[in-house]
């Protein structure tokens, strides 16, 4: 069995306001290998954007504090790195594709320009990136970049790529910056790529097909990802592995299929319960009681436990540790004999 590409153990990471330090982070379990791409899903504000940001090093300290935890790269712990270490990291081990491709790309300059600066940053920590030797000039590294930012924007699907890099962004329709912005993280070739909502705001048509070229750019280069959205359809298309997230807890992972059609925590079952069909009539949809807890005063033991149908006074004493109810399915929850008894639909 190949050791994993990531492994977060037992992350904690808290945010201080002017209205106190909010634990948002409560002990994240994760592995990811190559060829795993790994959804997080969950309710707004339980987590997910800042695991992915937090393995970026992308989370600015103050205000965030890390009080536990490790995340492995590579056998390599990111907390405990310096920033000129991340920084080397960054677009050339570790890619990312942030939300907003309207925000995330300069509007002042040519999308090859942005695609040129990223590949220079990219060979200047590893040469073969632009498949230059040490000590080449810098008018070849330059020409060298230019040439492999057309190739990713090909490779990524954008017609005529080479005569478009000379292109603003506003001249890109919605999908093709999305495309543009996925180049870019990929320009450096890197093992784990981190994709935040890449499909968020996108019509149906385009997102499949950003979905599809996801899964193609896995099968070549071998990375391993982590699929951050909401968009349990999207999970099941595309993602091998599922992480549910609740209030900074895991509350269950596993392979994609076994945990969508046997889910075993009371909060994935809510979730696949609220799915809408052709059959659920109007007003029928089924809804969660309860809210999301505030982050500023938890509650004790299990966050999910406010909420929860099942919920005894074993759910308010402790955390629950992960149980394994099948191989590489593991669930945080006391009552996983319970709920096996009992069918989500």
């Amino acid at each position: 069995m190949s050791n994993p590409l990531l492994k977060i153990r037992n992350l904690h990471l808290s945010m201080h306001s002017f209205d106190g330090k909010a634990h948002v982070l409560n002990g994240i379990n994760l592995e990811v290998k190559r060829n795993e791409i790994w959804g997080l899903v969950g309710e707004t504000g339980c987590g997910k954007s800042l695991t992915g940001l937090s393995v970026s090093g992308l989370v600015s300290s103050p205000p965030a504090e890390y009080h536990g935890g490790e995340i492995l790269f590579d056998g390599e712990d990111l907390l405990g790195c310096h920033e000129q270490r991340l920084l080397a990291l960054r677009g050339n081990k570790i890619g990312m594709i942030f939300q907003d491709p309207t925000t995330n790309l300069n509007p002042v300059f040519t999308i090859g320009t942005q695609l040129v600066d990223v590949a220079l940053a990219a060979g200047a920590s590893d040469p073969q990136v632009l498949g230059l030797t040490v000590g080449a000039s810098g008018r070849a590294r330059r020409r060298a970049a230019r040439a492999l930012a057309g190739d990713m924007l090909d490779k990524v699907g954008i017609p005529n790529a080479r005569a478009r890099l000379d292109d603003y962004p506003h001249q890109f329709s919605g999908g093709m910056r999305q495309r543009v912005l996925i180049a870019m993280a990929l320009i450096g070739r890197p093992d784990l790529l981190i994709a935040d909502e890449p499909t968020t705001a996108l019509d149906v048509s385009v997102q499949a097909q950003i979905l599809d070229l996801l899964r193609q750019m896995v099968d070549e280069f071998r990375m391993g990802v982590i699929l951050i959205t909401h968009n349990l359809g999207v999970v099941a298309q595309t993602c091998s592995h599922v992480a549910v997230m609740y209030a900074g807890n895991v509350v269950e992972s596993g392979p994609v299929r076994r945990v969508l059609e046997q889910p075993a925590h009371p909060y994935t079952r809510a979730l696949m319960r609220a799915i809408p069909t052709r059959d659920v009539k109007r007003g029928a949809l089924f809804g969660l009681a309860g809210s999301v807890p505030n982050l500023l005063s938890p509650p004790t033991g299990c966050r999910f436990a406010p909420r929860c149908a099942l919920a005894s006074p074993a759910c308010h004493s402790a955390l629950p540790a992960d149980r394994e109810v099948a191989p590489d399915h593991k669930v945080a929850c006391v009552h996983v004999s319970a709920m096996k008894e009992t069918s989500y639909a």
